[in-house]
């Protein structure tokens, strides 16, 4: 059995049918103890921990306060796996799972620049600004929509390391703080229901809640998985 839990946190009140594929992506492909969802639980949902937490912030708030909640629960492993509740894991993977990064923050700048300049830019040129300000003149980028393992102590570190920030990558300032290196992949996320560049043979993929619903990539995701889990309950399915 796998040393290793999952932690997802889940935003409240969606019916989240992504959840629940994701779920029986995990289920088959990725090994694991036990997941915990961390803050809003579907009804639908059985068999998983379950982290309440207070949703009161935006959504990048909300998200560091759940994976603060999952480093501080006894109940999760000291090593533990992080996901979102739209990563579909679409191949088995190793009981170590390797890690992946995106390249250099500045590319990472330069894509999302060319997109606006909202909160989430802002929040990447304020995390690479702290990294470079603690000796780390060229980091790395780890804002991808794939599983990432994490270390209790090394979030923990990172975390209060960027806490003035109110948009900190989170994944980026574990990723270089905790030196966890990592192999470089293209983002998996599709954001276009339109799209079908995404092959089908992708070890991962991730969608934007219209993707999913009216897109080619989330019939294929759907065709994928289509038995339920061990983690459905009751509801349609």
């Amino acid at each position: 059995m796998a040393e290793y839990d999952l932690v997802v946190p889940v935003r409240e009140g969606a019916a989240n049918r992504q959840l629940r594929y994701a779920l029986r992506s995990w289920a088959a492909n990725l090994p694991h103890r036990r997941v915990w969802l961390v803050g809003y639980r579907p009804p639908w949902v059985s068999g998983v921990g379950h982290i309440p937490t207070r949703q009161t912030g935006t959504k990048y708030a909300n998200t560091t306060v759940a994976v603060r909640a999952a480093i501080e629960h006894p109940g999760v492993t000291e090593r533990f796996i992080l996901c979102n509740d739209d990563f579909f894991v679409m191949e088995p993977q190793p009981a170590e799972l390797p890690v992946y990064h995106r390249g250099p923050v500045r590319d990472v700048e330069a894509y999302y620049a060319t997109r606006g300049n909202g909160a989430y830019l802002r929040g990447l040129r304020e995390t690479r600004d702290l990294l470079v300000g603690l000796g780390y003149e060229d980091p790395l980028s780890y804002e991808l929509h794939v599983p990432l393992p994490v270390e209790k102590a090394g979030m923990r570190h990172a975390l209060d390391t960027g806490r003035h920030l109110d948009v900190l990558h989170k994944r980026t300032a574990y990723g270089v703080l905790a030196g966890i290196g990592g192999e470089r992949m293209a983002d998996v996320k599709v954001m276009d229901r339109r799209s079908a560049r995404f092959g089908t043979n992708t070890r991962f993929l991730s969608t934007m809640p219209d993707s999913f619903t009216n897109g080619l990539v989330g019939q294929h995701i759907r065709r994928t998985f289509l038995q339920p889990c061990e983690y459905e309950g009751r509801g349609r399915r």
